[in-house]
C-alpha cells in the first residue's frame, strides 16, 4: 500500500483529489434509473417491439461514458499530474596541453619498433602521442576528450602546427602529416631549437587566455607542455632554461621526454653505390638540461628508450594531469493538465507521441457529449 502511495505522490502533486473518483458511479446510477416522465397511452406496443431497437438506441450509453471520462480526467487534472524531465549537464575543467615534437634529422634513427617492425623515432612518437590524445584501451590510455590540445613541431625553427583545440581528429591528422627535416635542405632548417619551442608554446597559451570562445568551450584548470626531443640544444635564440623561466612565470608545467636508446642507434644512410645502409651513431641527449627544465616548472623528466617505455611515459602523464568533471542535474516538472507532452514510446505512431493538455481533452469530451445529447441521442420528451 505504501508503494502505491509513494508512486502516486511522485506522479501527482495533489493526489488526495483522486478520492473524488468514487463519485463517478453516480453518473451511471442517474443515467440507469427510470425517471418519471409524461406518457401517451397506446392500445398496443407490439408493432414497436417487432421493429426492434436502432443502433442509436443501443449506443445511448456513449453519452454517460463521455461524461464519465470527462469527469475522471477533470479529477486527474485537479490532482495535478506531472512529468519530470531530468536534464544532466556536465561541466568540465580541462587542461590545455601543448605537444612539442622534435622533427630534426636525428629523429630518423631507427631504434624503436611497432608490432615487431623497426621504425624511426618520429613514427613511434606519432603512434603513442595519437593514442595519448584520442585514447586507446589496449595501451591503457584514456584519451583527453575534454582537454584543449595543440602541437608545435621544431627543428632549426619552432612552428605552430595545430592550435589548441578540442578537434582532436584534426590534431591527430596534423601529427600524422609531420615529417622529419631533410638534411639536404640545409643547416638552417635542421637542428634542435628547444628553447624557442617552449617559448612559442607559452605564447600560444597566452593567446588562449585571450580567446573567449575557447574558454567558453572548456574551462581551463591548468596548462601543460609535453616536450619530446632526442638531442640537445643546437639552434634557436632562447636557451631551454630561458624558455622554462617563461613557462614558470605563466604557471605552466613542462614534462620533458628524452627519446632514444642508450649508446648507439642505427641511422639510415646511402653508400657510394646508392644503396640504403644503417650506420651506428652515438645517442646524445642533454638529460641534465631537460631535468632542469622539468624541475623549474614543476614537471617531471622521463627517458624513453623504446616504444613501450614511451607508452608508459604518456600513461604516467595521463595519470598526473587529470581532468575534473562535475555533473549537475536539473529536474523540471511539466504540468500534464495544462502542457502538451511528448511521449518517448517508440512503438506509438509519430502523430500520437505528442499528447495535448488534459484540460483540453476534458473540454473536448464535454463538447462532444453536449452535442450528441442534444442531437442524435436526444430524448423526447
Amino acid at each position: 500500500m505504501s508503494a502505491i502511495v509513494d508512486l502516486l505522490s511522485r506522479v501527482f502533486a495533489r493526489p488526495m483529489f483522486l478520492t473524488l473518483l468514487v463519485l463517478v458511479p453516480l453518473i451511471w446510477w442517474r443515467w440507469a434509473r427510470k425517471p418519471q416522465r409524461s406518457a401517451i397511452r397506446f392500445s398496443t406496443l407490439a408493432p414497436l417491439r417487432m421493429a426492434g431497437q436502432t443502433w442509436a438506441v443501443k449506443a445511448r450509453w456513449i453519452v454517460p461514458a463521455l461524461r464519465s471520462l470527462a469527469v475522471i480526467l477533470l479529477i486527474i487534472c485537479l490532482a495535478r499530474p506531472q512529468k519530470g524531465d531530468e536534464e544532466t549537464r556536465i561541466v568540465s575543467e580541462g587542461i590545455a596541453i601543448q605537444l612539442l615534437v622534435d622533427r630534426s634529422s636525428s629523429m630518423l634513427a631507427e631504434d624503436f619498433s611497432i608490432d615487431g617492425e623497426r621504425v624511426n623515432r618520429l613514427a613511434a612518437v606519432k603512434s603513442v602521442a595519437t593514442k595519448f590524445v584520442l585514447g586507446d584501451r589496449s595501451a591503457d590510455l584514456t584519451g583527453r576528450p575534454d582537454d584543449l590540445v595543440g602541437m608545435i613541431a621544431f627543428a632549426g625553427y619552432a612552428d605552430s602546427m595545430c592550435p589548441l583545440t578540442l578537434d582532436h581528429a584534426y590534431l591527430a591528422e596534423t601529427l600524422s602529416d609531420t615529417q622529419i627535416v631533410d638534411p639536404s635542405e640545409g643547416r638552417d632548417e635542421d637542428g634542435t631549437a628547444i628553447g624557442d619551442a617552449v617559448a612559442l608554446a607559452v605564447l600560444r597559451m597566452r593567446d588562449l587566455a585571450r580567446d573567449r570562445d575557447a574558454l567558453k568551450a572548456n574551462r581551463v584548470k591548468s596548462k601543460v607542455i609535453v616536450l619530446l626531443t632526442d638531442g640537445e640544444q643546437t639552434r634557436g635564440d632562447l636557451s631551454p632554461e630561458q624558455g622554462a623561466e617563461l613557462a614558470k612565470a605563466d604557471d605552466i608545467k613542462v614534462y620533458t621526454i628524452g627519446v632514444g636508446t642508450r649508446g648507439m642507434a642505427p641511422m639510415p644512410g646511402v653508400d657510394i653505390f646508392g644503396r640504403q645502409t644503417m650506420t651506428p651513431r652515438p645517442v646524445t641527449i642533454d638529460e641534465e638540461t631537460l631535468k632542469k627544465v622539468a624541475k623549474l616548472t614543476g614537471g617531471e623528466y622521463f627517458r624513453a628508450t623504446d616504444t613501450e617505455s614511451l607508452r608508459q611515459i604518456y600513461q604516467r602523464i595521463d595519470e598526473l594531469e587529470k581532468t575534473e568533471t562535475e555533473e549537475k542535474r536539473y529536474l523540471q516538472q511539466a504540468e500534464l493538465a495544462t502542457q502538451a507532452v511528448t511521449l518517448d514510446i517508440d512503438w506509438l505512431p509519430r502523430w500520437l507521441r505528442t499528447t495535448p493538455p488534459l484540460l483540453l481533452v476534458v473540454i473536448g469530451l464535454l463538447v462532444v457529449e453536449i452535442v450528441l445529447a442534444n442531437t442524435r441521442f436526444r430524448r423526447i420528451p
